[in-house]
Formats: structure tokens, sequence, C-alpha cells
């Protein structure tokens, strides 16, 4: 067996096992197996469409005309207050949760304790946590999506910066991308 490093990532793991070379761990391709095996169970797709998004919508012509920190702090405003809105959201607990490996071993009930490793820290990521920034041309097209986001019960944040009541951003809550990306895929990367 192969001799690798593991480095843990999760702050429940004591100081003195903090870091240390074990042999290679037979026991992690059967979590891989059981994590893939329990979202097909769940009916759900391992693959991409499993992965958590979370959109963030910037306006083209702001990016244009306004400093670019402040169209930045636009979109940390809107992600910010849309997980916030929704924290208590399963997949927003999913998306926010700093072991969701460790996490989703304890709902199996797996007895072991489990060091992070680069390959679960990808693995898990992989599995739970994406973000992508798009644009819109201008304020017509940004209230226009959530409007229909609205309508159809997605739930978001649409930013409006005061005093100036100008509508700057929209982020939506973490979904599976599954659910929510059929809304963006008419929108550009943000560049």
């Amino acid at each position: 067996m192969a001799t690798i490093t593991l480095v843990p990532r999760c702050p429940l793991i004591k100081p003195h096992l903090q870091t240390r070379a074990i042999t290679a761990c037979p026991i992690l391709p059967r979590i891989r197996s059981r994590m893939q095996s329990s979202a097909a169970a769940q009916g759900t797709d391992s693959s991409a469409t499993d992965t958590l998004m979370q959109y963030v919508v910037l306006r083209r012509d702001l990016i244009d005309s306004w400093p670019l920190g402040s169209l930045v702090t636009q979109g940390c405003h809107a992600s910010v207050a849309a997980i916030w809105t929704n924290k208590d959201d399963p997949d927003t607990l999913r998306y926010c949760s700093p072991c969701p490996v460790l996490g989703f071993l304890a709902q199996l009930n797996v007895k072991l304790l489990v060091f992070w490793s680069y390959e679960l820290m990808s693995l898990s990521w992989q599995i739970y946590q994406m973000q992508v920034t798009l644009e819109v041309k201008g304020e017509a097209q940004i209230l226009n999506l959530s409007d229909k986001l609205k309508t159809d019960g997605i739930a978001h944040k649409l930013w409006i910066e005061q005093p100036e009541n100008i509508p700057t951003c929209l982020a939506t809550k973490p979904y599976p991308k599954s659910l929510v990306s059929l809304y963006f895929k008419k929108l550009k990367l943000c560049k």
C-alpha cells in the first residue's frame, strides 16, 4: 500500500491528530461508492445534476460604468443575503456545511475517525458546492429575471442599492443544478 499524507480540514479533529502520514485507507473507495449509491437511492444523479449551485447575476451596463470593487461588493451582498434569508433550508445548510463528508458519514452511522485528505476534500466539494457569476444587459433584464424566478417560486435576492434605488445584482439560494439551470442557460458568464 502507498503512504499518503492526510491533512485534516475539519475543526472537530483534535490538535495532536492534525497531521500524520498513514497508509492509504482502503475505506475511501467504499465511502465514495456509498455516497454515490445514496444519491441514486434518493432518485438523484450523483454527477453534475446533484451539484448545489448558487447563481449570481450582475448587470453588464454597471460592469462597464461602475468601479469593479463596487460591483463585486454588490454581488457579495446579494449572495450573502440569499444564503442568510434561506439559512434553514436543507440545501443551504448542506452548501454551507464546513464538513460535508463527515456530515454524510454521520448520517450513515459510520463509526470511525476520518482524516481529511485532498481526495476527500475534492470529492465533498465537487458534490456539494459551486457558484457561478453571470451577466444580463441591464435593469430591465434583471427585473424580468427576478419576476420570472418569483413567479416560479425560486428563492432569490434582488439586491437594490440604496439610497439610489438601483437594482444591481441577483443571487439565488443554493439549489441542485438540475432544478434551476434552465432559468440561467441563456445568460453569459460574467467576464
